[in-house]
């Protein structure tokens, strides 16, 4: 849903009256921005920053040749980042919803269904790929995409992210191991950087610059389009296997053995106490083959419908639907008490087989969990939602034990968390996968020390090799990135060079000390953001949470939070 606007100002940016940066006498077309209050999917880092809402790439390079004037400038999607990677308090901030054009540029000519065989195409024809803007979510370009009997490679537990943020963050999914992140499909993309130029990287030209843009967070320039090698599609049910498992040790034993599952994902009761603590139910799937009967739609021949595939064919590939169930404003944080998580927990974990194979599984289920329940971020009140992922080596999955067991040990509610397994890294030089395992656990923000308990698990983890996930970050001290991220200092030689004045800002980069110039924190802002805006944010959420208990639980809807600017309803 759309927020409305905290403020209608338009900061003097009103186009129409201005001369744009760098072009004498040139008109800009960009519409004049609104302050706007923002926040993440977790609800909890709000800020005041004027957002623009370019409908064109030149419009999007007008907004970044003004940004050095007004604060700097970060891009936004559809506002799905967790934390504060996607605004700029005090700054602009550009909306990319409006670029959501998708083209395919190469149909695939024969198409062969996933089954004996991955080929894409037979040996000679072109390989298939698809151009999108960078506002696209993921959910329209899988839509262009499946009449032709394609889909996306790498898909994270929602659809409704942008292309320009699975980028941005280097998003990943279920089968990392198997085919790896989002970037490694990315063939190519068009980057507006600090100086107002337009560059088609990729990895054969300008690399270093396309490698720091890889899970760069938006902090090397504006991503404005981007070309991405798609995959074959599989039919509406796919085969999983099901193990229920004791502990979170044998889960993991699981999903180690080597097999030919493509998809592998562990869900993990971590709110119950004694034994019950740990137990798992592990998830591996693979598609099934869509009959071959089912041939390729050419480009533009077609629309490409809500079941996708060509009239008349004997299956089609069906898309998950909108969510049945949205979580209303106002929803009250008491619902999500102890005892009913461990019930549903519980419930959950003796509904599922000791070991089952060949199991019909959905496409929603297997991949987009997430948007089974509309606006399910609500279900933290308004103290908010912070969920916290890492990885660590794959030799020291002891550590992602040893943290779930220190904030068991702190008494800290993990309301849902989910285990998942790494392969290879993109070569994104601040992409978060790494070979190794994966924990995300959601936590209420507001929960009475949870800061600092996070800070301690965050020196094991950094002891251990491991790093927490940016896209899911609002806390992070800035110190331990470094230890974290050992190719920070490269992307920063990057970043200076293309960077110089520190255009490219958010609130993250300033919290973590990365929009700096020259070393030095970056100037013209608020000193808040950068020093004390944890400290805010953490009481912040405590007076949401104690507005919870004070209300019986519950909140007023005027009491709401902005929701997410840039995220449309058909995206919650």
């Amino acid at each position: 849903m759309s927020a409305p606007d905290s403020t209608q100002t338009t900061d003097g940016l009103d186009a129409d009256a201005q001369t744009a940066e760098g072009r004498p006498g040139a008109r800009a077309s960009l519409p004049g921005g609104r302050r706007q209050r923002l926040c993440g999917w977790g609800r909890t880092a709000h800020c005041e920053a004027t957002v623009l809402r370019p409908q064109s790439v030149e419009q999007a390079r007008e907004a970044v040749l003004r940004a050095g004037a007004h604060g700097g400038l970060i891009a936004r999607g559809a506002g799905r980042s967790y934390g504060d990677a996607a605004q700029n308090g005090g700054g602009l901030v550009a909306d990319l919803t409006r670029l959501c054009e998708v083209e395919i540029l190469r149909a695939p000519e024969p198409l062969r269904a996933p089954g004996a065989s991955d080929s894409l195409r037979a040996p000679g024809a072109p390989e298939p790929l698809v151009r999108a803007g960078a506002g696209a979510t993921l959910a329209q370009v899988m839509q262009a995409l499946a009449p032709l009997r394609l889909t996306l490679p790498v898909v994270p537990g929602t659809r409704h992210i942008t292309i320009g943020g699975a980028i941005a963050a280097d998003i990943h999914g279920k089968n990392h191991r198997r085919d790896g992140s989002f970037g490694h499909h990315v063939v190519s993309m068009l980057l507006c950087t600090p100086d107002g130029s337009l560059h088609e990287i990729s990895r054969e030209r300008e690399s270093d610059l396309f490698h720091a843009t890889l899970g760069g967070m938006g902090l090397t320039g504006v991503i404005l389009e981007a070309t991405v090698r798609p995959s074959p599609a599989g039919a509406s049910l796919l085969d999983g296997d099901i193990d229920r498992t004791d502990t979170l040790a044998q889960a993991m034993d699981v999903m180690a053995e080597q097999d030919a599952h493509r998809y592998s994902i562990a869900w993990t009761d971590l709110r119950s106490h004694g034994r019950a603590f740990g137990r798992s139910v592990v998830l591996r799937s693979n598609l099934r083959p869509l009959p071959d009967a089912v041939g390729a739609v050419p480009v533009g021949g077609g629309p490409a419908g809500a079941g996708g595939g060509p009239a008349g064919a004997g299956a089609r590939v069906r898309l998950p639907g909108r969510p049945r169930l949205r979580v209303p404003e106002g929803f009250p944080a008491w619902v999500l008490s102890g005892g009913a998580v461990q019930l549903f927990n519980t419930l959950r974990w003796r509904r599922a087989p000791r070991s089952a194979r060949g199991v019909p599984i959905t496409t929603g289920e297997n991949f987009f969990p997430l948007d089974a329940l509309g606006s399910w971020n609500r279900l933290y009140g308004t103290g908010g939602l912070l969920q916290y992922q890492f990885v660590v080596p794959e030799q020291r999955r002891d550590a992602l034990i040893e943290v779930a067991d220190l904030l068991r040990a702190a008494r800290q509610p993990m309301y849902l968390a989910v285990v998942k397994r790494f392969g290879e890294g993109s070569g994104g030089l601040l992409s978060f996968p790494m070979p190794g395992w994966t924990l995300a656990v959601d936590l209420p923000a507001a929960s009475p020390g949870l800061r600092g308990v996070l800070d301690a698990t965050d020196e094991l983890l950094a002891a251990a090799g491991g790093r927490v996930y940016l896209a899911k970050d609002s806390r992070l001290r800035a110190e331990l990135l470094w230890r974290m991220y050992p190719r920070l200092e490269r992307f920063n030689q990057i970043r200076r060079a293309i960077d110089p004045d520190g255009v490219m800002r958010s609130d993250l980069a300033c919290r973590l000390r990365l929009a700096a110039v020259d070393g030095q924190a970056a100037v013209g802002r608020d000193a808040t953001v950068g020093r004390d805006a944890a400290g805010e944010r953490e009481a912040a959420a405590e007076r949401g949470a104690a507005a919870d208990r004070g209300a019986g639980g519950g909140h007023q809807a005027a009491g709401e939070p902005a929701a997410t600017v840039g995220t449309r309803k058909d995206d919650q």
